[in-house]
């Protein structure tokens, strides 16, 4: 009896519940702080929701480029694929409906339209983020297109063969659509860059989580790729335009 009550193994147990109750205790502090860190973490959602929208510059698409060729090129091979100012349109202010920009970059469509005479070609080309946007953007262009033939360019419901006989078929003038499908359609030649003079890039268009096209690294991988088919070395000789919408 005196030996424990002068400590022995009733003082090791209440001192071995105490160190179990403060490690226990730690833990929960650690878990707490990690769920705290957790919960901070701002989204990209979070981030652009919070920030004024603000247009679309060459600036921005030229840093894009370099960004993504410096991983892959040399100095010199990135020098030749560079876009310079001259390569762009006026870009959009954020005051536009896609027909009255594409009315005012585009003054003499009509003629421009008419003298377009190849297949598996169009004139002007407008590449947005997803399906649904691109039957969106095709509505809007009502009120500027004219008698020209328009066609959707997206994966979704639509095979990639159905799309190079619509385009081999006559002539089309303007595409809508995605750049993973646009880039698929360039890699199997069903559709050239020959007759076109415009890219449009729905550059400023959030989504509902508030993310434009170049904050989805999945589409902004689609979209380098699609650049790099022609299409920058088209800007560099002055037959293509590109447009920030």
């Amino acid at each position: 009896m005196i030996w424990e009550t002068s400590g022995g193994p009733r003082a090791i147990i209440q001192k071995e519940c105490f160190i179990t109750q403060e490690r226990s205790e730690k833990k929960g502090d650690k878990e707490s702080n990690k769920n705290k860190k957790r919960r901070k973490k701002k989204t990209i959602t979070d981030v652009l929701t919070s920030s004024e929208p603000v247009a679309g510059s060459p600036a921005d698409l030229m840093s894009l480029l370099k960004s993504h060729h410096s991983k892959t090129r040399s100095v010199i091979e990135q020098d030749e694929v560079a876009l310079n100012e001259s390569c762009f349109l006026r870009c959009n202010d954020l005051t536009h409906t896609l027909s009255s920009y594409l009315k005012e970059v585009c003054p003499k469509w009509a003629k421009i339209q008419k003298q377009h005479t190849q297949a598996r070609s169009v004139v002007l080309l407008i590449v947005c983020g997803s399906a649904l946007r691109t039957i969106d953007l095709i509505k809007q262009l009502t009120a500027f297109k004219g008698e020209a033939k328009v066609l959707k360019l997206f994966a979704k419901h639509i095979k990639v063969e159905e799309q190079i006989k619509s385009l081999s078929k006559g002539v089309s003038h303007i595409a809508v659509g995605t750049p993973g499908r646009i880039c698929a359609l360039l890699e199997k030649e069903g559709l050239t860059t020959q007759g076109l003079k415009y890219l449009v890039l729905d550059w400023n268009h959030r989504d509902q989580k508030q993310r434009r096209m170049v904050d989805m690294t999945e589409v902004t991988g689609d979209l380098m790729k699609m650049m790099d088919h022609g299409i920058i070395q088209s800007c560099r000789e002055g037959n293509v335009k590109i447009g920030l919408f």
